[in-house]
């Protein structure tokens, strides 16, 4: 905005000082060609006296007929009918033009209408030479330009740190809304004005989201606990009818429960995303702290469950820690690796490594990898590949983890692995 105001006041000021200048110019030449008009009638008046007396006329006048046709003798006159009939009329007329332009020298006329004693009537032309003014003013005219734009960078300068100052409480009233958490408030100017009640109408907004963050919160809490307990008691009904047939039941019966059991287990792992997910894009996180990432992925493996047929090899050459929280890294992380293993062939390699002000965290496996337009589709929540490209559960693990980094300043990539599969790259905040 600043930019744009200054740009603004620029344009306006070279287009109203270049006007102005050439207003100026026109009238300051207009001033210079009629300042001598009353001293060349007092002349030509004189010169009539004697012309009507029949003594020699004074150098510098002429006398012509009304119709123009000089009767001193003196030549013909540089003028055209059109410019005779004007000074008949009794109005001044500049004749000629600048030396490079016409032969005929830049001259004023003015005109005085006498009456000589045999009842005839003459024309009394008093002249003078124009040039010199003209070179006069072409000399200021050559500083009009330098002039108008150093006023007008004057001005510029002058609308930029106008501008700036005006918006200073902008800049200020940003900085703080970068930094705010939940529940917290941008300061309010002590000036009553726009700023001020911008401030006031954004902390109102504040106010309404963090409320209905709070009841997405209690939602998502109730429904899961409401919906926790009949899928749990479900599916343990369902393991124990597995474990323990009825006797005589068949073996369609037997995996009819195989089945229950293993999709209570699954939608109760779907309950379980919903309500991480819910909870990390309402914003509910605690402040971040230090987080090992070694011991994160070491704990991750332990709780993810071994196939038995996928490596998964750590490389972690220095101490690097996480500005997030445990429990955060701790579901991304148990994401990455679940969806690493479900795709991977044979390994998975996980690395996380110091990348500046972050932690790097990057996870590869020798898969199908992912195609180069779902890349950033997979992300979304409910996103489910083909069989080529591999899917989350629900399509809920990879959107979440998206969600847990990007709400601690980070980001998550997906690209080719080295391996051929899938490479997930994720950047955190590294803490100090």
């Amino acid at each position: 905005m600043r930019t744009r105001i200054t740009l603004v006041v620029a344009v306006v000021a070279v287009v109203v000082l270049a006007g102005l200048a050439r207003l100026g110019a026109g009238l300051l030449l207009s001033a210079v060609i009629t300042a001598g008009d009353g001293e060349l009638r007092e002349r030509a008046t004189t010169a009539g006296v004697a012309v009507t007396a029949g003594v020699p006329l004074p150098p510098g006048v002429r006398v012509t007929d009304v119709a123009g046709t000089p009767t001193d003798g003196r030549g013909p006159l540089p003028l055209d009918p059109v410019e005779i009939r004007t000074l008949a009329a009794g109005e001044p007329v500049t004749a000629g033009g600048a030396p490079r332009e016409s032969a005929v020298p830049l001259t004023r006329w003015v005109a005085v209408p006498v009456t000589l004693p045999d009842g005839s009537r003459r024309l009394v032309l008093a002249s003078r030479d124009l040039l010199g003014a003209v070179v006069l003013l072409g000399g200021a005219a050559r500083w009009f330009l330098p002039g108008v734009l150093v006023a007008a960078a004057a001005l510029t300068l002058a609308a930029w740190a106008a501008s700036r100052a005006a918006l200073r409480p902008v800049d200020r009233l940003r900085a703080a809304a970068r930094h705010l958490g939940t529940g917290q408030r941008l300061p309010v100017p002590p000036a009553a004005d726009e700023l001020a009640a911008l401030a006031v109408e954004i902390n109102g907004l504040l106010a309404r989201r963090d409320d209905a963050v709070e009841r997405l919160r209690r939602f998502s809490d109730d429904a899961a606990h409401e919906l926790r307990s009949p899928i749990a008691s479900v599916r343990a009904q369902a393991e124990v009818a597995v474990a323990h047939p009825s006797p005589g039941s068949s073996g369609e019966e037997r995996e009819a429960w195989r089945s229950v059991a293993r999709d209570a287990e699954r939608l109760s792992g779907v309950v379980g995303d919903l309500l991480a997910l819910a909870r990390a894009e309402g914003g509910t996180r605690g402040d971040p702290t230090p987080v090992d990432l070694a011991e994160a992925l070491g704990e991750a493996l332990a709780r993810t469950p071994d196939d038995g047929g996928v490596a998964v090899t750590v490389w972690v050459p220095v101490a690097v820690r996480a500005a997030a929280t445990a429990a955060e890294v701790g579901l991304v992380l148990d994401n990455l690796l679940a969806n690493a293993r479900r795709h991977a062939r044979s390994v998975v390699h996980v690395s996380a490594v110091p990348a500046g002000r972050w932690v790097r965290v990057l996870v590869d496996d020798d898969g199908p990898g992912i195609p180069p337009a779902d890349r950033e589709r997979v992300f979304d929540r409910f996103t489910r590949l083909d069989a080529t490209g591999g899917a989350t559960r629900a399509g809920l693990g990879l959107a979440l983890v998206a969600r847990l980094v990007e709400g601690r300043g980070g980001t998550v990539r997906a690209a080719e692995s080295p391996d051929g599969g899938a490479r997930l790259a994720v950047r955190w905040p590294a803490a100090d």
